[in-house]
This record gives structure tokens, C-alpha cells and sequence, in this order.
């Protein structure tokens, strides 16, 4: 018997709702990604038959055909007209998309995606600051100073300060005139701000130090220096994912 023709005896637990969800085939969708990225249903093997997964959730034929629909959008598995539906290894997946990437955060211990999303950002954050030096314009430098001036005052406000945080970095972005840059670096941000694993504690000397990181970025490129101005900003964003992230994990991943 192959991998594709295992029965689904092992199919885990159905999900307690704890309400009966208003769109069925969403929560189902949410469900089989988190079983997915989790390994319950391993690289390789079979979803569940279709009449399996509607036993499980408790719903018809057309909502399992639509979330399993989407898997296949998302890139964890495929399709396949009379052999089953096969589970695609993760190098498939589609980890830009918002449900894939929270669920392989929640299943990573060893918070290495999140290394990767850094390693990521800082590549692309580096390059705008780098840009964003040679091109910038006043109102940009000056919004730049405002916000670092205006984050050494709410050091004792996390909520605040991480909000004009996001502002600064937003406006070296927009200075660089790199949409695309921009783009993958907000959706990537969005997905993860609230989740404690890639914020850390928040405390009044850590919001002290990466101001700091900020006022340093922000000399740079307004001193007209691009290599200065990216160096700033990768310094910044390595030490302060490394403060918020401790001990846990491999921090040798970041040295790329």
C-alpha cells in the first residue's frame, strides 16, 4: 500500500467548536492547515477522503471541496483526480500567506522561521535604507527626526512607541521609493506583530536602546551616507531581534 492509499485511522480529534463557526468552510480551511503544517498529515501521504474530512467537521461535500480548494491555492497540497489528495512537502508552501505562516510560527520551537522572516526583512530593510540616503526628501528627513525624537518620549508607553516605531521604519520604506521592497516587508510585519514570540517583553531600556538604532539610521541617511545608513539599519534589526529573542533557538542563523 503507498503513502496515497493509507486510510485515514489516524485522523486526529474533529475540533471542539466551541460555537458553531458562521463560515464553515473558513474554520475548516484554518483547521487543515494547522493539521498540515503540524505533520499531522505528513509530506507524502493522503488527506483524508473527502467523506472522512466531512465525518470529522460535521459538514457537507461542498465545504471540504472548497477548503481543500484552498489548500491546494496555498500550496500544501495537490490534487489529484483519482489517486487522492497528496500532501506536499513545506518547501511547497506558500509561507507568504497570512494562514501558513501563523500556524508554522506557532508549530516552531526553534523560532527559526522567524529568524528567516528577520534575515528577510534586514536584507530588504538594509537595501532601502541604502536607497533611501541618495533619494530621500526633506519632508522625509523630517518626519524621520520627528518620529525618533518623539519615540525617546514615550519609552515608558510600549503601545505607543512600537506604533511610532513602525512609522519610522515605513517612512525610510517610502523614502526609497521601493514598493514592491515595502510590500513584502508590511505583510510580513502584520502577521507577526501580535505575536509574543517575535515581540518579546517590552521593557523601558529596550525601547531605549533600539531608538537609539533609530537615531543612527536616521544621521545616516540624513548625512547623505548609503552604506552608512544600511550597516545602521541591519545593526539594528539583528540586535534587536536578538534581545527579544534570548537564548532561544540558533542564533548562528542570523549570521548571513
Amino acid at each position: 500500500m503507498t503513502a496515497l492509499q493509507h486510510p485515514a485511522a489516524q485522523e486526529p480529534a474533529p475540533p471542539a467548536w466551541a460555537r458553531r463557526p458562521a463560515n464553515l468552510a473558513k474554520a475548516v480551511t484554518e483547521e487543515l492547515v494547522r493539521r498540515v503544517v503540524r505533520g499531522d498529515y505528513p509530506p507524502g501521504s493522503a488527506l483524508p477522503a473527502e467523506h472522512a474530512l466531512c465525518a470529522t467537521f460535521s459538514v457537507s461535500r461542498t465545504v471540504v471541496r472548497e477548503a481543500v480548494k484552498v489548500l491546494q491555492e496555498k500550496g500544501l497540497v495537490q490534487i489529484r483526480q483519482g489517486s487522492g489528495t497528496a500532501v506536499l512537502p513545506s518547501t511547497s508552501w506558500n509561507l507568504l500567506d497570512e494562514l501558513v505562516l501563523a500556524a508554522t510560527i506557532d508549530d516552531d520551537t526553534t523560532l527559526g522561521i522567524l529568524d528567516d522572516l528577520v534575515v528577510t526583512r534586514r536584507l530588504l530593510e538594509s537595501d532601502m535604507a541604502n536607497v533611501a540616503a541618495r533619494v530621500a526628501d526633506q519632508d522625509a528627513l523630517d518626519r524621520m527626526r520627528d518620529l525618533v525624537e518623539r519615540m525617546d518620549q514615550l519609552v515608558d508607553d510600549p503601545e505607543s512607541y512600537h506604533e511610532h516605531d513602525r512609522a519610522f521604519h515605513d517612512t525610510v520604506m517610502r523614502a526609497s521609493g521601493n514598493r514592491i521592497a515595502r510590500a513584502v516587508v508590511r505583510s510580513l510585519e502584520s502577521q507577526v506583530i501580535n505575536t509574543s514570540s517575535y515581540m518579546g517583553r517590552t521593557e523601558r531600556a529596550r525601547c531605549e536602546e533600539s531608538n537609539r538604532g533609530h537615531r543612527r539610521i536616521c544621521e545616516r541617511i540624513t548625512a547623505r551616507d548609503p552604506e552608512g545608513a544600511a550597516e545602521a539599519m541591519y545593526a539594528h534589526i539583528t540586535d534587536a531581534w536578538l534581545v527579544r529573542r534570548g537564548t532561544q533557538g540558533d542564533p548562528d542563523r542570523l549570521a548571513r
